[in-house]
């Protein structure tokens, strides 16, 4: 009966999961028996891609060097002793009003804001992601790159990249719905290629400003309904750029104020009359 043993390792191509394997048995190339199961694929831009998987078989004496242990972590310190009560409480001062709701934060807000020469960084990759995928999807259209007015709230301009052709409805889709998944799957493209947080809008046939035109009207006429009526207005659920359309239209609004309300997909703008 043999007592030969095995390991399974994986790494990002054939090389790099045969080290690892090695690494694992402590042992050098010529002790080991190499079987190849899997050469792994890098995907499309990196993603979608599948690792490298190798099969060691180990001499019947060797058998994989253990990972040593990590000493037990040492118990919390105790909590601290409870504070004493106070001799007596000053009386409650009245609350201070409510502020008024605030427009959702963008939903293109960067954690930090880019330098002029990110922002063309990022730009020349996402022209470059857009344009392959268009290709590989076999559909003839151009792509322009433009940079977003300075957002209100974060002072952050964004890259915003118009794709213009003939009949290119199929990438927009219902309520752009395949807009905002080409949109994400780019996005992660280009932040695998730069190593960064990419947080550019892709538009097709300003579709988007459009649309952001149609919120903007749709929000005043809304509150226009809310002002004479005096009951709120609940809107149809949106994504989060919309939401804010909505939010800045009316934010200037006399005699009413917005709020968004709900989770997830179903999460909407209320519009209510101000007290």
């Amino acid at each position: 009966m043999s007592n030969q043993r095995t390991i399974e390792a994986k790494g990002s191509d054939v090389e790099a999961a045969i080290a690892n394997g090695l690494a694992e048995a402590g042992l050098s190339r010529d002790k080991v028996t190499i079987d190849i199961l899997d050469e792994g694929s890098r995907g499309l831009f990196g993603l979608g891609g599948r690792p490298a998987v190798v099969r060691l078989t180990l001499p019947a004496a060797a058998t994989p060097t253990p990972t040593p242990m990590r000493p037990p972590a040492p118990p919390p310190p105790p909590p601290p002793a409870p504070a004493k009560p106070m001799a007596a409480a000053a009386p409650p001062r009245p609350a201070a009003p409510a502020p008024r709701p605030q427009p959702e934060a963008n939903v293109e807000e960067q954690s930090e804001r880019l330098s002029d020469e990110e922002l063309a960084n990022e730009g020349e990759a996402v022209l470059d992601v857009v344009q392959t995928l268009l290709n590989y999807l076999t559909i003839p259209a151009e792509t322009s790159l433009t940079l977003s007015e300075p957002d209100d709230l974060t002072g952050q301009q964004i890259n915003i990249i118009n794709i213009t052709g003939d009949d290119l409805a199929v990438l927009i889709g219902p309520r752009g719905e395949t807009l905002d998944a080409l949109q994400y799957i780019t996005r992660l493209m280009v932040s695998n290629r730069l190593q960064s947080k990419a947080m550019f809008t892709l538009d097709v046939e300003s579709y988007r400003q459009r649309r952001k035109e149609a919120l903007a009207r749709l929000a005043e006429r809304m509150a226009r309904k809310v002002t004479k009526q005096g009951r709120p207005v609940t809107l149809e659920p949106m994504p989060p750029h919309e939401r804010r359309a909505v939010h800045i239209a009316l934010r200037n609004f006399r005699g009413v104020y917005t709020q968004s309300t709900g989770t997830g997909d179903r999460r909407r703008v209320r519009i209510f009359p101000e007290r």
